[in-house]
């Protein structure tokens, strides 16, 4: 049965992990990037702002760039005061323009002394490390070291905080993952595709749940790691591919196949 399990769902990650996937999904957002800066700015809005209408998500994420000219990393090193005028009143769903401006400041910060955001997530990353939990930990920390408005700590997850984090896992999987596919970008290197773990939202857990991968019902960081650890038992090398085929057969087709026919 496991077997089968495992063909099944390595057929639907070749199914959904593929160019045509890209354009409904917010991963279209980094996709209007060449250069890598653009690409994180870019794809971290776009993955904060990831929860609801997956259209509403995609037009918000644009018109937010273009209110940076559509160049990301130029705005938030370059910028005037006067330039952030143009972020004013910008608002998705409890994302308001007063936590933009604090994101903003973070970028600028962070990029005035690095040269990519990958390192904000491992500072103090340990190789050895079974997966990417504490380094998540470390970056909320890190995002809000400087002044900022208690609120805006909420569109930043932790698995302090028991989350699921699946924002910023699947924005880990985007930078992190790569393939012959096209769909995740696999620019930063120091983290393994291995270590990883797999976003999880209603959808998903739905289907985990329905194909027995999950037993939790909390939908927490537990459960991300209860379900991540399952599906390193098809590919321990990749796990998270299989977000492909969960978020797929959830979203994108959920009259999907019955498991007693598997």
């Amino acid at each position: 049965m496991a077997t089968r399990l495992k063909d099944y769902f390595d057929e639907q990650v070749k199914l959904y992990n593929q160019p045509n996937f890209i354009a409904q999904d917010p991963i279209c957002i980094p996709h209007l990037f060449q250069k890598k800066q653009d690409i994180e700015i870019a794809g971290f809005f776009a993955a904060i702002f990831a929860w609801g209408n997956r259209t509403i998500i995609i037009n918000k994420s644009k018109q937010l760039l273009e209110r940076m000219d559509m160049a990301p990393h130029d705005f938030v090193i370059n910028h005037e005061p006067s330039d952030l005028k143009r972020l004013l009143g910008f608002k998705h769903r409890t994302f308001t323009d007063g936590d933009v401006l604090y994101f903003i400041e973070f970028f600028h910060q962070h990029f005035k002394n690095h040269a990519s955001l990958e390192t904000a997530f491992t500072q103090d990353w340990d190789d050895n490390s079974e997966h990417i939990g504490a380094a998540l930990n470390a970056f909320k920390k890190y995002f809000f070291s400087h002044e900022h408005v208690r609120r805006t700590e909420k569109h930043i997850s932790s698995p302090q905080q028991k989350s699921t984090c699946k924002r910023l896992n699947m924005f880990l999987r985007w930078m992190v993952r790569k393939d012959k596919s096209g769909v995740d970008f696999g620019i930063w290197k120091t983290i393994s595709p291995s270590q990883l773990i797999c976003p999880i939202d209603v959808h998903v857990a739905r289907v985990a749940v329905r194909f027995n991968l999950l037993q939790r019902t909390q939908m927490d960081w537990p459960a991300a790691e209860e379900l991540t650890r399952y599906l390193r038992l098809m590919d321990p090398t990749d796990p998270v591919k299989y977000d492909f085929a969960l978020f797929g057969i959830g979203v994108m087709a959920p009259k999907f196949i019955k498991f007693e026919m598997l």
